[in-house]
Parts: structure tokens; sequence; C-alpha cells
């Protein structure tokens, strides 16, 4: 049966490394909107520009947009034994319209995982990728729109995905390897 996962937690709660970890340990495609969304910007193209300007205000992207992208992208190949969509959905509107998506196609999702961290380890973690990656969407002015943006269109998918029983929550402090022992276990039951 193909796995299809979801991966929610605030930005830099190492929701892209561990997305990473699993999809290679489970042979299942890792669907990061982050890295499909700045090969968008690097490619200069219309699609670019505009989601440039998106990102640099800390926004998100619009839903009817993310929801043409993931739901092409879930079509391919890699996807037929399942996937990990990390960084979608991210507003509540788009989990609807993933459900939907999922519906027609007689599809479901098996899991979706919250990586639990405190907002100061969050810093800590953004700050250092920044200065590592020089990843615009990190810069500290930028973290406090990211961070609102979370709260209050993210957040509320917690309540959301709890609410149809497919939410495991993760404690994402430790080091990577016991993240991913913790998100490992949490995927078994």
């Amino acid at each position: 049966m193909a796995k299809r996962v979801v991966f929610l937690g605030m930005p830099g709660a190492g929701k892209g490394t561990q997305a990473e970890k699993y999809s290679a340990s489970e042979g299942i495609a890792h669907i990061s909107t982050g890295a499909m969304l700045r090969a968008a910007v690097d490619s200069g193209s219309e699609l670019g520009k505009k989601v440039a300007q998106i990102m640099q205000e800390g926004q998100l992207v619009p839903d009817e947009l993310m929801v043409d992208i993931i739901e092409a992208r879930t079509q391919e190949d890699d996807c037929q034994s399942g996937y990990i969509l990390d960084g979608f959905p991210r507003t509540e509107q788009q989990a609807r319209s993933l459900g939907e998506m999922l519906e027609k196609r007689s599809e479901s999702l098996s899991s979706v995982v919250l990586f639990e961290l405190s907002q100061d380890e969050v810093r800590r973690r953004l700050e250092k990728r920044r200065q590592e990656e020089n990843r615009a969407d990190d810069a500290a002015d930028t973290q406090d729109e990211r961070f609102r943006v979370y709260e209050a269109q993210t957040k509320p998918l917690i309540e959301y995905y709890e609410n149809s029983g497919a939410l495991v929550r993760v404690d994402a402090s430790g080091t990577v390897e016991e993240v991913f022992s913790g998100l490992v276990k949490a995927l078994e039951n």
C-alpha cells in the first residue's frame, strides 16, 4: 500500500531533513514545495519572479497555484509507491483541496506528522541555516513574518488533522538521528 504522508511544523523544525531520511529509508518520493518554489525562482521564469516576491515578503504562495503544482507532481511515476509532502498543505483550504484531490483518486493520507519544537530553538536553527545556506527566506526580518503566517494559517492544520485522527506528534528537539527514530516509531503505529 502506498504511503502518503504530510509533514507539518514551524519553518526550521527539521521537516526537510527528516523527509529526506524517511524518503530514502522507505523508497518513496520527497516532495518539498519549498525546493520546488526555490527552483522556480532560480529559473527566472515569470512564475519564478512572482514566487520570489511572495517569498521575500514571508507570505504563502496562493492556494490554487500550490494545489495545481501538488496535483501534477503527485501523479509522476516516482510517487506511485507513495510520497511525503513537505511544506504542503500550509492552510486549511489547501488541506481541504488535498483531501478532495485524493478522494477523486480513491486515495487517502496515511499520516500527518507534526514536528514539535520551541520557537526559540527554531530561531536558532534558522539563523544557522541562513548563515550556512544563505537562504533569503531565513533572514531575521522575514522570520517574524513567517512565524506570524504560521500561527495564523498553518497552526490551525494541527487541530484539523487531529480531528481527522491522522495526526501524530514527533519531538523535533533532539539530534537528527533521535528525531528520525521518533518519526519511525510514530509512523509504525
